[in-house]
């Protein structure tokens, strides 16, 4: 297991440019599968998610050409369909929950799809009940082997129709688009997830010769189509590092660049962050966000204390709750944190007490943080990464803290985040690597 070793308490200058969107990357990277001829996607970000799945797709039979550091070309023309049913197949999909969304493309174009249950973060019941019905809704029968943990999806034609998705699941939408895009006939899909991450999934499949209309709604219509063909493509850069730099700079009093962020994806991401007393500058595509010895929490009009709370997209990502979090411990005042979708994802403020921060855990979805105003630093500890999202929070404390931190299991940052170390080091951070 290895370990950040961390001295905190400096402050951090100078830019830094996001990494391409991870959640975009393991979506596109599965469409490749939808056609046998060449797919060039760059801006991919070198994390262990992503490698994961391109490793996955190599061993299928995808022929993968690595162009440079972030960007690659797949062309998917042989297909191993029998490795599906391999024991390293097995394994490799179960340690990465992102394989699911191979299902999707499999099923369009070869008819057939197995799956065992996908791993991942360990943040509370991620179910794919949605993805599952929406196959089904297509004409795809389903099986389950409760011994193996195993699903089987099959299916001779794939029919549309119209569909109501019982959550807005980006994966699930994500893995139903793709399912839809070479049925017969034309499928709607309501209630979608509209993401950036499904708007590029979109957008691409359409130059892929896809005909999917209602894109950046939660109203999709998808006109099926017999093929698809090969196409570039770039990803964004990813939403969630970019608000994890912004929490970073406020946390640490830096002044930092995020150059390049995307800003028109962003959403209310910003906003959030400036309801917690964050000032930031757009300079071009560029954010500024300037160093702060205080940053106020806002309060409802009424003079009520603020709530935070995850949605779906155009609602503040689930993915920031943790960063949003631990931002407001140095705020002046005080905010509700309202995790809805996961039942264990602030399991982790237990790290953030022992580090001196008040924070009251009021159940499995909600913390009251009293923000302390930077009147009492945050003090070192030796802490476990639970999760990528977590454990980029505990980073972020521990960059602000006095004295020495430890991280340990950072492979779980290591997921979602790309050289962050060497990243934070050139912004002046005191961290290596164990």
């Amino acid at each position: 297991m290895k370990s950040f070793e961390i001295i905190g308490g400096k402050t951090l200058q100078g830019d830094i440019i996001p990494q391409g969107a991870k959640n975009e990357a393991l979506q596109v990277i599965c469409a490749c599968l939808l056609t046998s001829e060449k797919v060039s996607i760059s801006n991919i970000p070198d994390i262990q998610d992503v490698n994961k799945l391109i490793e996955l797709l190599s061993d299928l039979g995808v022929e993968v050409e690595k162009l440079s550091q972030n960007a690659y070309t797949f062309k998917a023309e042989n297909i191993r369909m029998d490795y599906l049913a391999s024991k390293k197949f097995l394994e490799q999909t179960t340690a990465l929950r992102g394989s699911v969304m191979l299902i999707g493309p499999l099923l369009a174009r070869f008819g057939k799809a197995y799956m065992p249950k996908p791993g991942g973060d360990k943040i509370g019941r991620r179910r794919l009940d949605t993805h599952i019905i929406g196959f089904q809704n297509l004409g795809a029968k389903f099986e389950y082997d409760f011994t193996n943990n195993i699903y089987t999806i099959e299916a001779k034609k794939l029919i549309g129709c119209e569909m109501l998705l019982d959550e807005a699941s980006v994966t699930g939408t994500a893995n139903i688009i793709m399912a839809a895009v070479m049925a017969q006939g034309i499928t709607t899909i309501f209630n979608a997830a509209c993401e950036p991450y499904i708007v590029q999934l979109c957008n691409m499949l359409n130059s892929m010769g896809a005909k999917i209309s209602g894109v950046r709604s939660n109203l999709l219509t998808i006109e099926g189509v017999s093929q698809l063909h090969g196409c570039e493509h770039r990803l964004m850069p990813d939403m969630i590092e970019i608000g994890s730099f912004i929490g970073l700079a406020a946390m640490t009093k830096s002044d930092i660049t995020i150059k390049d962020a995307g800003y028109k994806h962003l959403g209310v991401i910003p906003d959030v962050f400036k309801k917690l007393g964050i000032i930031m500058e757009l300079v071009g595509d560029d954010i500024h966000i300037p160093a702060q010895e205080e940053y106020k929490i806002e309060n409802y009009i009424d003079g009520s204390i603020l709530t935070i709370s995850d949605a779906p997209w155009p609602g503040f990502t689930p993915d920031l709750i943790s960063v949003a979090l631990v931002v407001a411990i140095q705020a002046k005042g005080s905010v509700l944190i309202h995790q809805k979708m996961f039942e264990s994802r602030l399991f982790f403020v237990d790290k953030l007490i022992d580090m001196g921060a008040k924070i009251i855990l009021c159940d499995p979805h909600r913390a009251t943080v009293i923000g302390m105003n930077r009147q009492n630093p945050l003090r070192g500890i030796q802490m476990t990464s639970p999760d990528i999202r977590a454990g980029v929070a505990l980073l972020i404390a521990a960059l602000s803290a006095e004295g020495k931190s430890v991280i340990h299991n950072i492979e779980q940052i290591d997921r979602g985040y790309q050289n962050i170390d060497e990243r934070l080091r050139k912004l002046g951070a005191e961290i290596i690597r164990k």
